[in-house]
């Protein structure tokens, strides 16, 4: 199959995918976009919401559509790092035997990812990054495709431990929720106080996913699209003299190579699922919010006079 031929195919499944999803999930189109455009990179999301937004729902949802295997893990203060990786035990001839964690699947969801401390947390980065864990010394590789969709509750801190920058920088998305509008919430109650049930149809396998991401990673681009999305990640930073007199007013930090990385990797993804065979800067500029929105730290000043880093990243363009 030519890859004209399989762009075509993987708009066609898109659609499809979109709507199977529909099913379930009423509104929070963008959300749903994101996700799908990481998951199509290899890449991992964040998905930022308060309570009853359905971020659990809408992974599960996607996993099934997707024909993933799907693990969920509640994150808590006194959860450990053997409690998402595994742990060796000893077997009834007396050898060590190594029992799988849930981090052994395809999907992992990893919830309130802001309430476990730095160690498990670390334990979670190996795996993102490298797609392996180390236990007890011995090294296991994770099937792929392998994603970690970790959901944060933006309201209630108390209690919790911000994630450090090293670790936010793994996530390709921060993807915000936001509330339903009237006539979606009137449609989510009738659907969820009914004893009608939707089914979702799973339209691709794992294979399919690691046969899309390879797809996507040969998909051409011109240099001025490069070019365009390096230099808005340059003019993120306070210290470079591409740098804008708001970005010196009201940011500490801009975003590092990863964004430039992931800006032209999520353009490319993009753009194919829209039916182009190369990205512009349009579809850089579609999926720069959610890319770098979790990668610049605001000053208090920006704080102070309610500038929003959705705000900041708009006034690049």
């Amino acid at each position: 199959m030519s890859d004209v031929t399989a762009v075509n195919n993987l708009v066609q499944k898109y659609s499809q995918l979109q709507q199977e999803i529909g099913k379930v999930i009423i509104g929070q189109q963008d959300a749903v976009n994101f996700t799908l455009l990481s998951i199509f990179c290899g890449g991992h999301s964040l998905l930022i919401g308060v309570p009853g937004l359905a971020k659990t729902l809408l992974v599960n949802t996607i996993s099934s559509a997707l024909g993933l295997n799907f693990k969920r893990i509640q994150f808590t203060p006194d959860l450990m790092p053997s409690d998402i990786l595994g742990s060796e035990i000893l077997d009834e001839n007396r050898h060590f035997k190594f029992i799988k964690g849930p981090i052994f699947s395809n999907i992992i969801l990893a919830d309130e990812i802001n309430r476990t401390p730095p160690k498990t947390q670390a334990a979670l980065l190996e795996a993102m990054q490298e797609r392996s864990v180390t236990v007890a010394g011995h090294h296991y590789k994770l099937d792929l495709p392998f994603f970690v969709l970790a959901t944060q509750n933006p309201i209630e801190q108390e209690g919790t431990y911000p994630l450090p920058e090293a670790q936010l920088d793994r996530f390709m998305f921060s993807i915000y929720l936001e509330y339903p509008t009237f006539e979606e919430e009137v449609e989510v109650v009738k659907n969820t106080t009914s004893i009608a049930n939707q089914t979702v149809n799973s339209l691709f396998s794992g294979s399919e996913i690691i046969e899309v991401q390879k797809l996507i990673r040969k998909i051409p681009v011109a240099d001025n699209v490069v070019e365009y999305a390096v230099g808005l990640v340059g003019k993120t930073r306070p210290n470079s003299v591409y740098a804008t007199e708001m970005v010196k007013s009201y940011i500490d930090w801009g975003a590092g190579p990863r964004a430039s990385q992931n800006l032209i990797l999520a353009a490319k993804a993009h753009a194919a699922v829209n039916g182009k065979y190369s990205p512009d800067i349009e579809d850089v500029q579609a999926v720069a919010i959610p890319i770098l929105s979790h990668r610049i730290v605001k000053n208090y000043k920006a704080e102070a006079e309610g500038i929003t880093v959705k705000d900041i990243i708009i006034s690049l363009f």
